[in-house]
């Protein structure tokens, strides 16, 4: 079973290519200002002409008005949105690219909220009263697992080298998404921490 890997938080061309070498499949993109990843659009555009074509460029957008969805996908060199935020299944359904949705979990999290999103896979983050992600807090991984026994999900929330076999093996998503658990400080990629990651898992047989 080869799991597929989104490094999230990319700000820096170093780090772009770093994970691209490594051969992660997708780079996730935040243009939500609150976030201390966020990038410029003109930013994001030079690294991802700089990328090979068969990574996917992820733009991460919380809540985005008709017209900055329309300006991220023209200018930010993205192939696919992750809605982060409040979005309606009408709303990402309007999306100018392909797309999937986060939802941050905890005990409660209602499996059937997926079903109202006809999307390809289903992002599945840890919940946090006052952020939306990068906190690496961990998801609810028995939420996860019962989530991947119907959907196809990403794995999200609070991992690491540490971690990822366990993750993976517990909830056997189709792909991961690692944040802060690779980084020195938020948005600076720590290029030994996300090799270590990738090598925990094709030690595991999932690469």
């Amino acid at each position: 079973m080869r799991v597929r890997v989104k490094v999230c938080g990319i700000t820096r061309m170093e780090d772009a290519l770093a994970a691209a070498e490594l051969g992660v499949e997708a780079l996730g993109f935040n243009f939500a200002p609150e976030s201390p990843r966020c990038i410029s659009l003109a930013t994001a555009r030079a690294i991802c002409d700089a990328l090979p074509p068969q990574v996917d460029r992820v733009a991460v957008v919380v809540n985005p008005t008709p017209d900055s969805r329309i300006r991220v996908a023209r200018e930010a060199g993205v192939n696919q949105f992750q809605f982060h935020g409040e979005e309606s299944p009408e709303e990402c359904a309007a999306s100018p690219l392909p797309w999937f949705k986060a939802f941050r979990i905890g005990p409660d999290f209602a499996l059937d909220a997926l079903e109202r999103y006809d999307a390809p896979e289903h992002l599945l983050d840890a919940f946090h009263r006052s952020a939306r992600g990068g906190t690496g807090d961990l998801a609810d991984w028995s939420v996860a697992a019962q989530a991947a026994r119907r959907f196809r999900i990403i794995l999200a929330g609070g991992l690491d080298a540490e971690n990822i076999l366990a993750a993976v093996e517990a909830v056997r998503p189709v792909a991961v998404d690692v944040n802060s658990g690779v980084e020195s400080a938020p948005g600076v990629k720590d290029h030994a921490l996300l090799a270590q990651f990738i090598a925990r898992l094709a030690d595991g047989g999932y690469r």
